[in-house]
């Protein structure tokens, strides 16, 4: 499951994107209004944690712009505590939940797996020629076959599966992967070891890989050729 963390406190960021890894979330974070607009209009997510108040572009002008663009992502707000005016127009404009300031962990990951579980309706298996993986159970299968994967194995399938039929670059990879804990400089062969790993536990004997190394550019998953 992918989430964006858009909120302008640095330390506010820092201490979501640690408690939601944690809990094997991939995490992606904007520290404003308009960097939270290019990632949702760029890429997929299955719920945007959106603080209210930012300078600029505030959350309430974000929420309107994406409702409008047909964008249906889940919303979590989170509003100043007693602030109930925000809140009621979050709600009205389309908001799936709020949050009040200050709020411990353990509710918000309630929060979040209850309007995860609202929007079941979406398919969460992602397909790959003969690969699948769960998102919400977090098996992974070839050829109907069960897969046993590592954390950061399954982490770097399911992010390339949701990015299907697009090249990742290494930085992207590694960012949603390891988080602000990667050190491209002592780590960088981290992503090949996980790599290679991972293409032999989900190719097909005799077959070819269904992820690609483009030159230059980074990872492609796509249908085998």
């Amino acid at each position: 499951m992918r989430i964006l963390v858009v909120d302008d406190e640095q330390e506010m960021r820092k201490r979501l994107c640690q408690t939601l890894r944690q809990e094997n979330y991939m995490v992606e974070t904007a520290q404003n209004g308009d960097e939270a607009l290019d990632k949702i209009t760029d890429d997929s997510f299955d719920l945007i944690i959106l603080d209210i108040m930012m300078p600029e572009r505030d959350g309430l002008s974000v929420l309107r712009e994406i409702r409008e663009e047909g964008i249906n992502t889940p919303v979590l707000m989170l509003t100043a505590l007693g602030d109930i005016d925000d809140r009621i127009k979050g709600l009205n404009q389309g908001a799936d939940d709020y949050l009040g300031k200050p709020f411990s962990m353990s509710e918000l990951l309630a929060r979040i797996r209850a309007i995860l579980r609202r929007g079941k309706e979406r398919n969460p298996v992602l397909v790959c020629g003969p690969v699948s993986l769960n998102t919400v159970n977090r098996c992974v299968f070839l050829d109907g076959a069960p897969v046993t994967l590592t954390v950061k194995e399954f982490a770097i399938l399911e992010f390339l599966l949701y990015n299907k039929g697009r090249v990742i670059s290494r930085f992207s990879l590694a960012e949603h992967v390891w988080g602000d804990n990667f050190d491209p400089f002592t780590m960088s062969n981290f992503i090949d070891v996980h790599m290679k790993n991972l293409r032999q536990k989900i190719k097909k004997e005799g077959g070819d890989s269904v992820i690609r190394t483009v030159r230059g550019a980074g990872y492609i998953i796509d249908e085998p050729r």
